[in-house]
């Protein structure tokens, strides 16, 4: 039953003992009552929701809390990577704003070249994309920012001037900075006056990030893409190696374009299109709805039913990946991904008590003729971030921001403080080629459920591990009616390219013994939810603890 139900259960009870003023007089929200904002630390939810009490709007809280997480968080996202944002205003209407890096025009390596197997080390120079958060920011401010422009930048231009003390994510990432020629930039600023690298509980300042966002706040984002700091940051990349260029900068742009709607129960689920993952994720959840799970399963038998369902789901989704292109480089019809037809096809291939071993291909189009995954490429990703926002107008951002890898390509411009994306990565596996211009495929899957007296405003971060992380939540959540906080912290399990279903530490091992015997290969992983949901006049916000996050409201 939902809250509101029970609520208004109450309050009929409570008419009737003549008393109801009294009720409403003293009933409060358990979380917040009027917004709230759920990044990945504390410290960069608190700054989204100072901006929402000064009057700033849903996209002006998103922008401070991810300048925030370049600090609290640099190695999972900054203004050297790119976003994806997931705006729904006051009215409900839903804009997707994709900022994600772009292929440099001086690319002339092939991404899955058979012979020197480029893919087998994709950290450094070569994997650098055009970053395109600062656009991203400065397209969304045009389209619904109220505060201005530099008033977004100064709580995180103070905290990187002054330092902080290094957070234990932020901590237990840096021993992964390699001491190299190409990353000796990295290493500098994240070491003392001796040369060794900084520990959790030390300080670090960001002066020369400090400097970059003191001019963008005061100029714009044009800044950025032309002028000295453009001029800087190209400067070292090149020095390391890089292609980059002050062409790529200025020619960049970004994609503002309609959300794709995806019916789910008494919602309306508002995703983006490709290059963003969202399709895939609302096939997988497509798929299982049939199963009629309408409470959590209980005993092993149960759980084992419908974890081996949710894998064969995710097996035939996994295949289906190489179809998520930039539509402005391929023709793909990746809407079918998102329909009832097309998700009924591959449950009547599902067998129910065992895998089907290696049959999980089905053709998006009937001339399909694309390579599939590449099984050799690993999952596992830690630079990405996520912001979800709830502000007072009802208005709402799910927005999804990553430098890819942890510490991005590890490649550190020391003259603009700025570090480096690693996101042509994320072509592994998925293409034969790819062209200047285009953006990467990506998991990111930053969504807003709208049903009638409800609001969810939801995505992950976690490379891969994005879908099944919001796959996990929404089933939880929605189906199994668990609370926001309790579907985010059930353990969940990821498929990864090689169909081995791998588990969270935490998971029922009796489940996990049954789903080997049906004949799944197993191993271990974790990844980072943060959800805000409106429900009954009640905000519940919630960042994943799996990485330290605290949300804030009021």
């Amino acid at each position: 039953m939902g809250r509101c139900k029970v609520f208004l259960g109450v309050l009929s009870f409570l008419v009737l003992s003549g008393v109801i003023i009294y009720v409403t007089l003293k009933y409060k929200c358990p979380d917040f009552s009027k917004a709230a904002v759920a990044a990945d630390s504390k410290t960069c939810s608190e700054i989204g929701r100072d901006i929402l009490q000064q009057g700033g709007s849903a996209v002006d809280a998103a922008i401070a809390a991810l300048l925030c997480t370049s600090v609290i968080n640099p190695q999972s996202s900054g203004i050297g990577g790119g976003a994806i944002f997931t705006v729904m205003d006051s009215s409900g209407n839903v804009k997707i704003i994709n900022s994600r890096e772009t292929v440099p025009a001086n690319v002339t390596y092939t991404v899955l070249d058979s012979n020197s197997k480029p893919c087998s080390n994709t950290r450094g120079n070569k994997w650098i994309g055009v970053p395109g958060e600062i656009r991203g920011y400065e397209a969304a401010h045009k389209l619904y920012g109220k505060l201005p422009w530099a008033t977004l930048f100064q709580p995180t231009i103070k905290l990187a001037r002054e330092g902080i003390k290094i957070p234990e994510v932020q901590g237990s990432s840096i021993p992964s900075i390699p001491n190299t020629d190409e990353t000796r930039a990295l290493w500098k600023l994240f070491s003392d006056k001796k040369g060794n690298l900084l520990k959790i509980g030390g300080t670090v300042k960001f002066e020369k990030l400090a400097d970059t966002l003191e001019i963008i706040a005061n100029n714009g984002a044009d800044s950025f893409y032309s002028g000295k700091i453009a001029e800087d940051l190209v400067h070292d990349v090149q020095q390391a190696g890089g292609i980059l260029t002050l062409q790529d900068l200025a020619m960049y742009k970004v994609n503002v374009t309609d959300a794709w709607t995806v019916p789910l129960g008494e919602y309306q689920m508002y995703i983006p299109p490709p290059p963003a993952g969202g399709a895939v994720l609302s096939l997988v959840l497509n798929i299982l709805k049939e199963y009629q799970m309408n409470s959590a399963p209980e005993s092993s038998d149960e759980k084992t039913r419908f974890y081996h369902l949710y894998a064969e789901a995710f097996k035939f989704a996994n295949r289906l990946k190489k179809h998520i292109r930039n539509p402005n480089f391929v023709s793909e019809n990746t809407k079918i991904l998102t329909e009832d037809g097309f998700a009924s096809k591959i449950r009547a291939k599902i067998k129910t008590n065992m895998t089907l071993i290696s049959d999980y291909n089905i053709p998006l189009n009937p001339t399909d003729s694309q390579t599939d995954d590449d099984p050799s490429r690993s999952p596992v990703s830690g630079g990405t971030t996520h912001v979800s926002v709830l502000a007072e107008d009802g208005s709402a951002v799910s927005v999804t921001s990553s430098i890819n890898n942890v510490f991005g390509s590890k490649i550190y411009s020391s003259q603009t403080g700025v570090i480096l994306n690693d996101q042509l990565d994320d072509f592994c596996g998925r293409v034969n080629n790819i062209s200047p211009g285009e953006r990467p495929p990506s998991s990111f899957s930053p969504s807003v459920l709208k049903s009638k007296s409800k609001t969810l405003v939801i995505g992950a971060s976690g490379g891969d591990f994005i879908m099944t992380a919001m796959a996990s939540t929404l089933i939880n959540h929605l189906w199994f009616k668990k609370s926001l906080k309790e579907a985010i912290d059930d353990p969940v399990i990821f498929v990864d390219p090689e169909d081995k279903v791998i588990f969270e530490p935490k998971w029922d091992k009796v489940v996990n013994q049954n789903l080997i015997g049906w004949g799944h290969k197993v191993s271990r992983y974790y990844n980072a939810v943060n959800a805000v949901e409106k429900d009954c006049g009640c905000i519940y916000a919630v960042s994943d603890t799996r990485k330290n996050g605290k949300a804030a409201g009021y």
